[in-house]
């Protein structure tokens, strides 16, 4: 409902609206303008300057906004049925998924370093990514956080092979624009092929798992991820085998 622009935009008087709203969420949704500012000891010229700046004309705007806010917030029932996941499994199986899967592998091969990047749910993907291609004899790093510093030579001419569901984290764009002037190779894997991450990556795999959401945040399955990390692994590994 609020973003950090939003909050840091605010002034002391306009920041006590938004602090008394946070501690009298379900109240506020039946008040009044006056009754708001009379609750956070400010004027109704404050309240409607916080709605300005809250993104919204006015505080019927204000208020439509908040209800839905609270009621979203409540949350809906989500899906049990593992036959979501089994049909991704499905999909990620096809002969022309196995085909790219090949060719990622020729890519991962041929690459000297292997860095994994991704934030939040996708940074824990990225660290066991790391860890189980170094299971295998592939020695990897991950970044899970946003501001970690790229520059250098080891970084140079790396493999970066990025995680991202929705494929539109800033952090995650940031961190490929950064590795991008280092000469480096993307490699992403994100849950469908038209977005951000996928478009400004060298190389992309999509699974196209249905998305789920609570709130803010994402819990779509990370399933079909992993199984793209332990294929591909475990195809690297036979491959580095004495023959």
């Amino acid at each position: 409902m609020f973003t950090t622009e939003q909050i840091k935009s605010m002034n002391e008087l306009e920041l006590s609206v938004y602090q008394y709203i946070m501690e009298k969420r379900e109240a506020v949704r039946y008040m009044k303008i006056r009754d708001l500012a009379e609750g956070a000891h400010v004027s109704t010229t404050t309240v409607l300057r916080f709605c300005k700046k809250a993104g919204c004309d006015g505080y019927a705007e204000f208020k439509i906004r908040f209800k839905q806010y609270l009621e979203d917030e409540k949350g809906q029932k989500i899906s049990e049925d593992a036959s979501e996941i089994i049909d991704c499994l499905k999909k990620v199986s096809t002969g022309d998924f196995e085909k790219k899967i090949e060719e990622l592998t020729d890519i991962v091969d041929q690459s000297k370093r292997a860095i994994f990047v991704g934030s939040g749910m996708s940074g824990i993907v990225a660290k066991y990514g790391a860890r189980y291609f170094s299971s295998i004899g592939k020695f990897s790093l991950y970044i899970d956080e946003p501001h970690y510093p790229t520059e250098g030579q080891f970084f140079e001419h790396a493999l970066v092979i990025v995680f991202s569901v929705s494929g539109e984290s800033n952090d995650t764009i940031g961190h490929i624009n950064r590795f991008k002037k280092e000469q480096c190779r993307i490699l992403s894997v994100t849950n469908t092929e038209n977005c951000t991450v996928a478009r400004i990556s060298d190389y992309n795999i999509a699974y196209y798992a249905p998305y789920v959401r609570l709130g803010v945040y994402d819990i779509t399955t990370q399933i079909p991820a992993i199984s793209i990390i332990e294929r591909i692994g475990r195809k690297l590994y036979n491959r580095m085998l004495p023959r």
